[in-house]
C-alpha cells in the first residue's frame, strides 16, 4: 500500500470540473465529475487535514477488512437509499453499525420504507461507481438532490475513513472536518442515531 502524505496538485474548483476542449467543439461547458485530485485540492483550500492510502480496489466492507491495521481510525459503510417518493439519502455509519433498514424511514421522517438506489441513479447524482460510494461524492451533487445522514455514534470516532471518489484509495479526515466539507458543498448533514436500538425501544 502506498501512503499519500501530501495531496497531489488538483484543480482550483471545490466542485465538478469544467471541461475545456479545444475549439470549435460546442460542448465547451460540459460538467465533468470531480476527481480525487479535485477533492484533495478542495480539502486543502478549506484547511482540512487529510491523509490518503492507495490500495487494491475494494468493493465491499468484507473485502476492505484486509486494510485493518494498515489504516487507523473508523472504517465506514455508505448506503445510497431512496424512499417511496424518490427522495434520496446517503446514510453513513461505521462498518459494523447495526442499521434496521425496515424501520430507518421512521427515524429519518422519510416517506415509506427505503430501497437501494440503482447504480444508474448513483452515477446520475453522485457521479461515482458502486463500491466507491462516499460522503465526499457530495462534491458532485451540485443540485443537492441527496440528503447526507451521518450516524451520530460514528462521529465519536476519529479519524474517519472514506473512499476519495474511487475505491483504490482511502482518505482519513476528522469528523468535524467532514461536516465542514459537506456544508461547503451545500449539504447540511443530518446527525441522527441510525444504528442501535430505536428511541423508545422499537421501530
Amino acid at each position: 500500500m502506498d501512503r499519500v502524505d501530501g495531496p497531489p496538485a488538483g484543480r482550483l474548483q471545490c466542485g465538478a470540473s469544467i471541461a475545456e476542449p479545444d475549439p470549435p467543439n460546442p460542448i465547451a461547458d460540459t460538467i465533468m465529475p470531480a476527481t480525487p485530485d479535485d477533492l484533495f485540492a478542495c480539502l486543502d483550500r478549506l484547511g482540512i487535514a487529510h491523509r490518503t492510502v492507495r490500495h487494491p480496489p475494494v468493493f465491499t466492507v468484507r473485502e476492505s477488512t484486509a486494510l485493518r491495521g494498515e489504516i487507523p481510525g473508523g472504517h465506514t459503510k455508505n448506503l445510497f437509499l431512496k424512499d417511496k417518493r424518490d427522495a434520496l439519502f446517503l446514510v453513513v455509519a461505521l462498518e459494523d453499525a447495526a442499521i434496521d433498514l425496515k424501520g430507518l424511514h421512521r427515524r429519518l421522517g422519510a416517506s415509506g420504507r427505503f430501497s437501494f438506489g440503482s447504480a444508474d441513479l448513483l452515477r446520475e447524482t453522485l457521479a461515482v461507481e458502486p463500491g466507491s460510494v462516499t460522503p465526499f461524492a457530495a462534491l458532485n451533487d451540485t443540485d443537492a438532490r441527496v440528503t447526507v445522514v451521518l450516524d451520530r455514534p460514528m462521529m465519536a470516532t476519529s479519524p474517519l475513513n472514506y473512499h476519495p471518489l474511487v475505491n483504490t484509495m482511502t482518505t482519513a479526515v476528522a469528523p468535524d472536518d467532514l461536516v465542514r466539507f459537506l456544508r461547503h458543498t451545500g449539504h447540511e448533514p443530518r446527525l441522527v442515531a441510525v444504528s442501535g436500538p430505536a428511541p423508545g425501544g422499537s421501530d
